[in-house]
């Protein structure tokens, strides 16, 4: 994963080392070595994420991150406190000046880079809910000014696996404290049948299980539908960050390290609840704002209006970002013949079930609409010509090689689909010149024979080659 990490640090070969780090896990890096400068390039670079240093001269990192979560247009950044500082009250300080976590010099390179890469999947998600509620907005629908800080954090609920009883007194007294209801699971398995029973806004899982192996748990909640979003927090001993790697990986979101300290305890629980509900806000005011303006009926799929208002405004977020945004139309061959030969109702079937398909074979964060007719577009954020090209090729083979089984008819269908992919993101780009160049691509995949795919010939340096399915 790619992603662009502002260091800040006020002592040089603490920055280049730590740059030397992350650049060869290919992070693009850029740095700065002190509060203002940090401040100015968050706002004109718009990094991923901010590591930042705490003591500075002039302002140090607790005011550098207070300001950056009070500008409404960078407060949604992750930051987080990279310092030489160990004790627990600056560790709280730290959380409640905004920060997501506090990692100790010298840093751990296995927890810092796991870390970087969970941050940046949750503010890529985030910043995609945001995005739709804006565009949504733009058409007159309803629109929130609440802010993650907005959130209360108070009467949540919150789900535990601990079988340590010092630790679990600590945990629901923490809880009871801030007015929540703490569910406390035996095993793991308990766990799952609340979890999936029941609303939770946090689950606490224990990688110091004696009899069990927490970072299960953590792979069957995200495993399942009902519990993708809850957000996880996980409880280690020190030292172990093998584990909360894995466990980042696996899609955990925080992680306090035992002995625990109550206070520190409430800062991360505030911080995942509220994160929870401003993401359940924005979820929320994006689904209730949806209507028939701006979606399918048939295919439940965006249509031309929502992606003539939603790609402009990724294309300047991209502009901002100097990261590509990579578009894909796709059209079924052949398709009047399946009107003509089994009528509409069999045709509106198909329909349905290539976008259930494009649905699948694409990340949550991406776009999939349909322009009209049997003509589909893929807008893909943050994705280059060669990732769009195998995501592309990917799609085709799922449709192509896996036939239809429509229940109204004694036979399955075999249906294709030709794509052409164009990659976005220049300065001045319009989102009109984008869709052309897809479109472009589209139609000489069709004159070539249909069932391909092929990148647009403007798009083609640095990229891979045209695809053609081999027989």
């Amino acid at each position: 994963m790619s992603a662009r990490v502002l260091i800040v640090d006020d002592v040089m070969p603490n920055v280049k080392l730590l740059a030397a780090k992350l650049t060869r896990e290919y992070f693009d890096v850029i740095t700065a070595y002190n509060g203002s400068q940090a401040l100015e390039l968050v706002a004109k670079d718009s990094p991923d994420i901010v590591l930042l240093d705490i003591m500075m001269p002039g302002m140090d990192g607790f005011e550098v991150c207070q300001k950056i979560r009070a500008n409404p247009a960078t407060m949604h950044i992750p930051v987080v406190m990279v310092t030489a500082l160990s004790d627990i009250t600056d560790r709280v300080r730290g959380l409640e000046s905004g920060a997501d976590d506090f990692l100790t010099k010298p840093v751990n390179d296995i927890a810092l880079f796991a870390r970087v890469r969970s941050l940046v999947r949750l503010k890529m998600i985030m910043d995609e809910w945001r995005l739709r509620e804006s565009t949504s907005g733009q058409f007159g629908m309803l629109a929130t000014g609440a802010t993650v800080l907005s959130e209360s954090a108070r009467h949540a609920r919150v789900l535990v696996l601990e079988d340590s009883p010092l630790d679990l007194d600590k945990i629901c007294d923490t809880v009871e404290r801030n007015g929540g209801l703490l569910t406390a699971a035996a095993t793991s398995a308990e766990a799952l049948d609340h979890a999936l029973a029941e609303e939770f806004e946090l689950v606490i899982v224990s990688l110091t299980l004696l009899n069990e192996d927490g970072l299960r748990l953590c792979s069957h909640l995200r495993s399942h539908e009902r519990t993708r979003q809850v957000p996880i927090l996980l409880v280690v001993d020190e030292g172990d960050m093998n584990r909360v790697a894995k466990g980042l990986e696996l899609g955990a979101n925080d992680y306090i390290i035992k002995p625990i300290d109550r206070n520190e305890l409430h800062a991360r629980l505030r911080t995942q609840i509220r994160r929870k509900r401003y993401q359940d806000r924005l979820r929320a005011n994006y689904e209730q704002s949806l209507s028939l303006a701006l979606t399918d009926p048939l295919t439940g799929l965006f249509n031309r209006r929502y992606v003539s208002a939603h790609l402009p405004r990724l294309l300047d977020r991209s502009a901002d970002s100097h990261k590509p945004v990579s578009v894909f139309m796709f059209d079924i061959d052949h398709f009047k013949q399946v009107n003509d030969t089994y009528g509409h109702d069999i045709g509106d079937e198909v329909l349905r079930e290539v976008a259930a398909r494009a649905r699948r074979n694409v990340r949550n964060f991406d776009l999939v609409a349909r322009l009209g007719g049997e003509e589909f577009v893929v807008i893909m954020p943050d994705t280059d010509a060669e990732s769009a090209t195998a995501v592309a090729e990917r799609l085709r083979r799922r449709i192509g090689d896996i036939a239809f089984e429509i229940a109204k008819l004694n036979h399955a269908l075999t249906i294709t689909v030709s794509i052409g992919v164009a990659v976005g993101g220049r300065i001045g780009e319009t989102a009109e010149a984008l869709i052309k160049r897809a479109d472009e691509s589209m139609y000489q995949a069709k004159g070539s024979g249909r069932n391909r795919v092929i990148l647009n010939t403007r798009d083609l340096q640095g990229a891979a080659a045209p695809i053609v399915p081999t027989a």
